[in-house]
């Protein structure tokens, strides 16, 4: 059901008119009013008045109506971004199927709601304003679709590197009754400033080490930094240098690299000490002048950074602050709390920074308690 406002002239029932949003006829059937849950027929719909009409073919939520031969559009309403984040699941494989198809529709009724398949962590994540219009969004799926959601935790991609210098030693030696495995390299691993990536610099003199194998040893250092040490994040801003390591005439493998290189990198990094690191937020909160301090104060709770503020006029003002991203996700229940409904915020990914330790020894445990179960 679309509902619609006649801004001028009058629309009537069995009529055609104009998208001009899709530049495409739209029939127009049945009219009706609404009076709370009851139905009413109209015949036409006058200026100022607002109706409803069912199962229109092309028209979305924005689009404007007109006859054919006056071509307008108007200004499309604007619509707060969505503020609040949440991972669900469906329950079963059919409701899996059918969540699909529902997300796509939900996004084209609602245009504060935004559904997206995170890459990184896996989770279909749906954002809103706030948590009770989500929980609404998603019974709404429900009773519509027949897809039955639950609400998981939001997983923060975090990431993990080093704090210092180390070098190491790794080790593949496997002899059996065939062939064997042969394979021994020493690494030099150190730091990257924050968005260094990764690095590795191969130093090999004299042909210790064949060029096919200093590839491997690279590979299996990739795979491993894939998987992280510390609670099965990527890990990241890391430099390797391949200095030394031995190779047999007939023994000698990639994989046997690869594995060397993956043992070496472990042990580097357990001797150069490694952090978690977690993603900050830019957040621009948006609050009448007498919140303002209590603004504050419960960003220094959320472990936030307050970065500036600016008078926007008529006894408002925007806090600009960094916090990290495991803050901010529910942050919309807490400004609605504090300022009473009349403040809003937007916020855009940062930086990434060191988590305090406390923090980071919280996420360590979580990760080790769910690879337990698994």
């Amino acid at each position: 059901m679309t509902f619609f406002r006649v801004y001028s002239g009058t629309l009537h029932s069995d009529s055609t008119v104009w998208n001009s949003a899709h530049e495409r006829d739209e029939r127009i059937g049945s009219i009706m009013t609404l009076r709370g849950k009851a139905q009413e027929p109209a015949g036409a719909v006058g200026a100022g008045d607002i109706g409803a009409i069912a199962k229109l073919a092309a028209t979305t939520t924005g689009d404007t109506l007109c006859a054919r031969d006056r071509h307008l559009q108007l200004a499309p309403p604007t619509f707060p971004l969505p503020t609040y984040s949440a991972a669900i699941e469906a329950k079963t494989r059919q409701d899996q199927d059918r969540m699909s198809q529902a997300m796509q529709r939900i996004q084209e009724e609602d245009l504060t709601i935004r559904a997206r398949r995170d890459e990184e962590t896996g989770q279909m994540v749906l954002q809103g304003i706030g948590d009770s219009h989500l929980e609404i969004t998603i019974e709404k799926i429900r009773r519509k679709f027949g897809a039955d959601l639950r609400i998981e935790p939001l997983r923060i991609p975090y990431r993990e590197t080093i704090r210092g210098r180390a070098r190491a030693d790794g080790r593949h030696v496997r002899q059996t009754g065939g062939s064997g495995q042969f394979g021994v390299c020493t690494i030099e691993i150190e730091p990257l400033p924050r968005g260094g990536g990764y690095q590795f610099v191969d130093r090999i003199v004299g042909g210790v080490i064949s060029g096919g194998f200093r590839v491997a040893v690279d590979k299996g250092i990739q795979d491993k930094m894939a998987d992280g040490v510390l609670a099965g994040y990527p890990m990241v801003d890391v430099k390797v240098t391949l200095v030394d390591g031995k190779e047999h005439s007939v023994d000698s493998s990639e994989m046997a690299f690869k594995i060397a290189g993956s043992l070496a990198f472990q042990k580097g990094i357990e001797s150069a000490g490694a952090i978690l690191l977690e993603p900050v937020m830019k957040v621009a909160i948006t609050v009448p002048d007498t919140n303002t301090g209590d603004i504050m104060s419960d960003l220094s709770t959320k472990r936030g950074r307050v970065m500036g503020m600016n008078p926007n006029g008529d006894s408002m003002t925007t806090v600009d602050a960094e916090v990290p991203m495991s803050e901010v996700v529910r942050y919309a229940t807490s400004l609605r709390s504090i300022t009473q409904g009349r403040g809003s915020f937007s916020y855009e990914f940062g930086h990434y920074d060191e988590m305090p330790a406390s923090v980071a020894q919280k996420v360590i445990e979580d990760a080790k308690t769910k690879s337990d179960r698994h």
